[in-house]
């Protein structure tokens, strides 16, 4: 009779190394605990929501509040995802997947995770919601761009420069958040409303506004009637969470002077993304970025400094895996480059800048 044949084996599993398999362990541990405090967080604002009704002869429970900054510790979570899985990537090159829905470099994101991202965002619009007293618009896209063009052309831009100028505060507004108006701060007591400034910056900023006012009511009387009727709207509140007067103090404060300097920012930095980068590293690192415009030479101007790299790592920039973390300097264009997590937010404001400009509705 015949013989069965042997049973056939699979083939044997490269052993991992010791360094491999504790790159597996890292990552698998940070996934286990981001899953956890997503799942404690929605469980604290459902908790809050809709109160467990305890039985009559019970004592009810009072549901368990929020902590200060709930969102930070998924914040940190989510980093230290991202972080052991480039490492696991760098240590298994095997391991890296297909492409996100977010654009991120695969190596850093692995994209069977998506549904912990999209908790991961929408627990921060419930926890940065804003205050039922914030003065919201019907078309904030929109004054964004009209605050930003005015701005430069008070500086001095031409009709070109201006427009250039309003995409980029848009682009500002979308990396601040996600074109979400007048929001708090899940991470942060200090910043808060449209463009996520604190109150020394926002007032700064009221005060520049206030030094052009007569040049810009010269220059677009339509919109300096609105202002005035955005500045009466906003007696007595905090004017950050009143969109209008958060956007035009923030761009005042912080961006204002350069928005009229964008033919030569331009032409040292002709990319629109890159441009959008910069400004928005006015945000984050300010003394060092306008150095770096100074210079002449952005692309080639280097960072040393210990406290503008853990700046820029507290803002996703060198802050995912070993190799990154362990830089002590970069160029700006290394800089520009490792933004990754902005492009999308910036290909998104573009979009958004060109259908304004066809008079599409928001």
């Amino acid at each position: 009779p015949p013989q069965p044949k042997p049973a056939q084996r699979r083939p044997a599993q490269p052993k991992l190394t010791k360094s491999q398999a504790a790159a597996v362990a890292a990552y698998d541990k940070a996934l286990i605990a981001f899953k956890k405090i997503l799942a404690e967080r929605r469980a604290q604002i459902e908790a809050l929501k809709s109160p467990v009704k305890a039985p009559a002869q019970k004592r009810a429970k009072k549901p368990k509040a929020l902590p200060n900054l709930p969102g930070q510790a998924i914040y940190l979570a989510r980093l230290k995802v991202m972080s052991t899985y480039a490492d696991l990537t760098d240590a298994l090159p095997s391991r890296i997947g297909r492409p996100n829905a977010y654009g991120v470099p695969p190596a850093f994101f692995e994209a069977g995770i998506e549904p912990l991202i999209e908790e991961y965002a929408e627990l921060f619009r419930i926890m940065q919601a804003p205050p039922a007293f914030a003065q919201s618009s019907d078309a904030p896209l929109r004054d964004v761009v009209q605050l930003g063009m005015a701005i430069a052309r008070a500086k001095g831009a031409d009709d070109a420069a201006a427009e250039r100028a309003g995409l980029i505060a848009l682009g500002i507004f979308f990396a601040e958040t996600n074109a979400r108006q007048n929001i708090g701060n899940a991470r942060s007591n200090t910043y808060k409303g449209s463009l996520q400034t604190g109150p020394s910056e926002d007032h700064n900023g009221r005060r520049k506004w206030a030094a052009i006012k007569k040049k810009i009511a010269k220059l677009d009387p339509a919109l300096a009637a609105r202002d005035d009727a955005e500045e009466a709207r906003a007696a007595g509140i905090d004017q950050r969470f009143n969109h209008w007067t958060a956007v035009r103090n923030g761009l005042m404060n912080a961006h204002a002077d350069l928005l009229g300097d964008i033919p030569a920012i331009a032409a040292m930095m002709p990319d629109e993304i890159d441009q959008m980068k910069l400004f928005q590293l006015i945000q984050i690192i300010p003394t060092p970025t306008r150095a770096a415009l100074k210079s002449g030479n952005v692309a080639t101007y280097e960072i040393s400094d210990r406290r503008v790299m853990g700046f820029l790592r507290n803002n996703s920039i060198f802050t995912f895996g070993k190799a990154d973390r362990a830089r002590t300097s970069a160029t700006y264009r290394e800089i520009l480059d490792a933004m990754w997590l902005f492009n999308s937010k910036f290909e998104k404001a573009r979009a958004r800048f060109a259908a304004i400009k066809r008079g599409a509705a928001e």
